[in-house]
């Protein structure tokens, strides 16, 4: 564990590695950001959204994924690391008048950056106040930045956990600002074993993403750890690393983007799971929610959930949008040991046949 003055001083390499160094996301030695807005499928106000950012939030964008969740209406969001604001303002659009975006980064020329768009896009959207503002902290401690616990709806972060050396800190944090069936849907980086600590050390690894990835098993027992239900794994693609003697430094790690959704319930599950039903009530998804890669819920189509599924529908924002018919009480006094092959971004990356396209500038 990291204590957290050795933690702001590790961040320090990377202010200045996105702040000053990274000009663009093709400056990045890996295939991380190409995917955000070339995947299929997206829901029409995401797509239209993402279409009204200005060109130069876009361009210093360093993401890795697609973390926009269904149902922001009038939500107050929290950007993790919102970087030059390009989710902060597509969030913006999302959550409508009567939400709130707040975007939080330690980096302060992208915190600069940032507000000098705030404007451009409450007159694109017809807003007559501002719905977003930027404030530099950092994820690990939140409440010196001034957001309060118990406050937030929805917490996005867009591959930045990667790049902070206290992930507990980071995990708690966003724990303590989520009201009760709060969400912190984000995208990251993942390796496929455990990252060695000489890695760990190497400015340029740490700065692309590779040094701080967590082993994508090691998430789900730090979720449990701070409180957080079990990971639910939505979408993922390889990571392809085109600098050579980055390659080389990895070894035999490779790396994946994976986005997760994970809830805080207050009360621990019950013994029983439920029978679910979806209404088709959010909008753009009408006829079918694809809540993760494992559950798809289509509309007046009943489906049988576990304990901690029927939980997550019962007190999340998603809760008007079911009816939920509870099963009767399981019997067994032992509870079989969980199984987690379905969370494993590489395996579901494999299986739908996804990989980041290159960037032409990444190849140096």
């Amino acid at each position: 564990m990291f204590k957290n003055n050795l933690c702001i001083k590790n961040y320090v390499p990377i202010q200045k590695y996105y702040g000053c160094r990274l000009e663009s996301s093709c400056d990045l030695q890996t295939s991380a950001t190409s995917c955000s807005l070339a995947c299929s499928n997206l829901p029409r106000s995401l797509t239209e959204a993402l279409s009204l950012i200005h060109p130069e939030v876009i361009k210093r964008f360093f993401g890795c994924g697609l973390p926009f969740p269904a149902k922001l209406e009038g939500c107050r969001v929290l950007d993790l690391g919102s970087g030059s604001g390009r989710d902060s303002f597509a969030f913006s659009k999302l959550v409508g008048p009567n939400g709130q975006v707040t975007g939080i980064d330690m980096t302060e020329q992208l915190i600069t950056a940032s507000r000098q768009f705030v404007e451009y896009h409450q007159k694109k959207f017809g807003y007559e106040e501002p719905n977003v503002s930027f404030i530099q902290g950092y994820m690990e401690k939140l409440g010196e930045a001034g957001i309060q616990r118990d406050s937030m709806d929805v917490l996005i972060s867009n591959c930045v956990i990667c790049l902070c050396p206290d992930k507990t800190a980071v995990l708690q944090q966003a724990y303590n600002v989520l009201k009760d069936g709060g969400e912190l849907y984000f995208s990251d980086m993942y390796a496929s074993s455990v990252v060695p600590d000489h890695m760990k050390q190497d400015p340029v690894l740490w700065g692309e993403g590779m040094g701080g990835s967590l082993f994508w098993k090691d998430l789900i027992s730090l979720a449990h750890s701070v409180g957080f239900s079990t990971p639910r794994l939505v979408s993922a693609s390889h990571i392809e690393v085109h600098n050579i003697q980055l390659k080389e430094k990895a070894g035999d790690i490779k790396y994946a983007s994976g986005t997760y959704r994970l809830f805080k319930l207050l009360q621990k599950p019950g013994r029983s799971g439920a029978a679910v039903t979806y209404k088709g009530t959010i909008p753009d998804f009408p006829d079918q929610l694809d809540f993760d890669s494992l559950h798809c819920f289509k509309k007046d189509v009943e489906v049988e959930v576990d304990t901690e599924m029927a939980a997550i529908i019962q007190v999340s924002r998603f809760s008007s949008d079911f009816t939920v018919r509870m099963l009767d009480e399981q019997k067994s006094d032992s509870e079989p040991t969980p199984q987690y092959c379905h969370l494993n971004p590489f395996l579901l990356a494999d299986r739908r046949g996804s990989s980041m396209r290159q960037c032409s500038k990444t190849s140096r």
